[in-house]
């Protein structure tokens, strides 16, 4: 009877790793238009040192999701970080100015963290309509009173289908 019981475990967790497996393929499979993370050297990220992002929109009939990706340091010395977002389409640019907080009142970082090292997904637009189907580029710098900016170790874009 006791091989039994043991039995039923196994087919329980057979089953439940292959739901888990089905399961991440399809929550894995939003597919993205572009995933761009750009190291920032020696970890000084500098106004002159702005981060770009060209893609592709092939069907602007659909809804897209933009993120800022950043990841620190936890030698970071702000609870927030400023930057500017440049939406450029070739013909035109719009620039946008976005304020993040990173971290709690008591300090404590609001990103995911491995280590030292703390990283963040931010919404710069959401259910976003592109007005064609084309070129575009995503030019990202940091707009904060220290320059350079210390302990920031890798900027990005990410551009993906809105669910």
């Amino acid at each position: 009877m006791v091989q039994k019981i043991n039995l039923q475990l196994n087919k329980r967790q057979v089953f439940l790793i292959g739901f888990l497996f089905i399961t991440s393929l399809f929550v894995g499979c939003v597919p993205s238009v572009i995933d761009s993370n750009v190291g920032i050297a020696n970890r000084r990220w500098t106004y002159r040192n702005h981060i770009l992002a060209p893609f592709d929109i092939k069907d602007n009939t659909k809804a897209y999701n933009i993120y800022f990706k950043l990841r620190h340091t936890a030698d970071y010395k702000y609870a927030n970080i400023f930057i500017l977002a440049h939406f450029k389409d070739g013909k035109k640019m719009v620039t946008r100015r976005y304020q993040y907080k990173l971290a709690k009142n008591d300090g404590e970082w609001l990103g995911s963290g491995s280590g030292n090292v703390f990283s963040y997904t931010l919404p710069l637009l959401t259910n976003y309509h592109f007005p064609h189907n084309g070129k575009f580029e995503i030019e990202i710098e940091q707009n904060m009173r220290d320059n350079p900016l210390l302990e920031v170790s890798d900027v990005g874009v990410l551009v993906s289908l809105a669910q």
